[in-house]
């Protein structure tokens, strides 16, 4: 990487844009501003653009190869936001500092996603700057990924220029030079289930046995909705789509289930879970507990407990409607729970699954591009987790390539975030060619 790129992302690394910490509204701002100035350097044009209580970066690079004309539009999304550093004394360098060591970039944002954001725009640039940048990008970019929000899905739902493909750099490898596309993504139903059985709590010696108990209440109505053997009940899995052929030959070239998990140090769900892994994480609904509050066990004590509450989400497969799922799921917990309780089920948020074909040209050309690249052909998988903004390209018909350079030992998310240092220059020149690539769409 020339010293002059390396000077840009090291400025951007240095913003300390995070979204879920209040203290640093202005230095989400700083970020954005950095984003715009980037893209007016590169030769285009770029505002802030408030959409309620945020603010989008939308921007625009012309094509100028052959003079422009009507040249293919793409559309490119990343954020700038990042997770909070914290536990700092666990960095071996500042967290905003980029530093190198043995082949590796180290910063909160390198993988996920500034670094990656950076070596698209770049490609842009160096494009412009030759005379030989073959389509126009359009520039969207957020400042509150991190933390779930919903702003650039706003904004696609109400554009109406659209684009003829977009691409995102915001993921990774399974395997270190194993390109892979993300066909499709989960979605998510995030429930908040609160159960209250009496006034008061009470002694169990006097009420125990004859007394509704808020937490065994709230255990009855999870366990009607928890996977058993594996899948979940039926009524949840209504809809799925299976795994396309392209989807499973490509499972022959990742990591075995087995693998994955010994590595992340889990304990295999059940004795089947290893070798359904990916077909349990691609094509299937999961729920999921994710924090239950009652009682006082922090205490030795005797207690009838009176309120109990749960969050929990449902991950949706590919093909499902969250709208059925979240009702499905309501009604098997209050069927299970005794119509004496008080219960209040809240439905917090929700976002559907997103789907690409892998037939599209726009897949097609970015594969072969991809290859041309990094000399190896990318294999199309899913994501099990959930980006909205993949839903809402899809429901506007923009194909859309995601993937993206972070390993699996890129510790996202964790202290001492790293990508490695070959991969800025390799994900500039996937960047670059599939721009030329994309050219070909009509």
């Amino acid at each position: 990487m020339e010293q002059s790129w390396l000077d840009e992302l090291r400025e951007f690394i240095a913003i300390p844009s995070v979204s879920a910490d209040p203290a640093h509204e202005a230095d989400v701002r700083r970020a954005a501003e950095w984003v715009r100035d980037f893209v007016k350097r590169a030769g285009g044009d770029a505002e802030l653009v408030r959409y309620g209580e945020r603010e989008l970066v939308i921007g625009e690079i012309r094509a100028n190869a052959n003079g422009g004309g009507d040249a293919p539009t793409v559309m490119i999304y990343g954020h700038y936001d990042v997770q909070p550093p914290a536990p700092l004394e666990l960095w071996e360098s500042p967290p905003f500092e980029l530093s190198e060591r043995d082949g590796w970039y180290y910063a909160r944002g390198i993988a996920d996603d500034k670094g990656q954001l950076f070596t698209l725009l770049k490609a842009a640039q160096l494009l412009r700057e030759q005379n030989a940048l073959p389509v126009n990008i359009r520039v969207v970019s957020d400042g509150e990924e991190e933390i779930g929000g919903h702003t650039v899905v706003d904004f696609l739902e109400a554009d109406e220029r659209g684009a003829d493909a977009c691409i995102i750099f915001d993921g990774g490898m399974t395997r270190a030079e194993q390109p892979e596309f993300g066909l499709a993504t989960r979605g998510l139903v995030a429930f908040h289930l609160k159960v209250r059985t009496g006034e008061r709590d009470m002694h169990s010696g006097y009420y125990g046995g004859a007394a509704l108990n808020a937490i065994h209440v709230l255990m009855q109505g999870l366990t009607a909705v928890i996977a058993r053997d594996g899948l979940l009940p039926d009524a949840l899995r209504v809809g799925r789509a299976p795994l396309s052929q392209a989807e499973v030959d490509s499972l022959k070239l990742l990591p075995k289930g087995w693998e994955i998990l010994d590595e992340a140090g889990a304990t295999p769900l059940d004795p089947k879970a290893a070798d359904d892994f990916y077909d349990r994480t691609w094509a299937e609904p999961s729920l999921d507990v994710n924090g239950i509050r009652g009682g006082k066990p922090e205490f030795v004590n005797t207690t009838l407990i009176v309120e109990a509450e749960a969050r929990f989400t449902v991950r949706l497969a590919p093909g499902q409607d969250p709208e059925t799922i979240a009702s499905t799921a309501e009604k098997l917990i209050r069927e299970a729970m005794p119509p004496a309780a008080e219960v209040e089920l809240i439905r917090e948020n929700s976002a559907a699954p997103g789907v690409f074909s892998p037939d599209s040209r726009a897949i097609q050309l970015g594969m072969e591009a991809f290859k041309k690249a990094t000399g190896v052909r990318p294999l199309l998988v899913r994501v099990g987790g959930t980006l909205p903004i993949y839903p809402a390209l899809a429901a506007k018909g923009i194909p859309t390539i995601g993937t993206g350079f972070a390993l699996r030992e890129s510790n996202v998310h964790s202290p001492n975030e790293r990508l490695r240092v070959v991969d800025i220059d390799r994900a500039v020149a996937a960047a670059t060619e599939l721009y030329r690539g994309l050219a070909a769409l009509d």
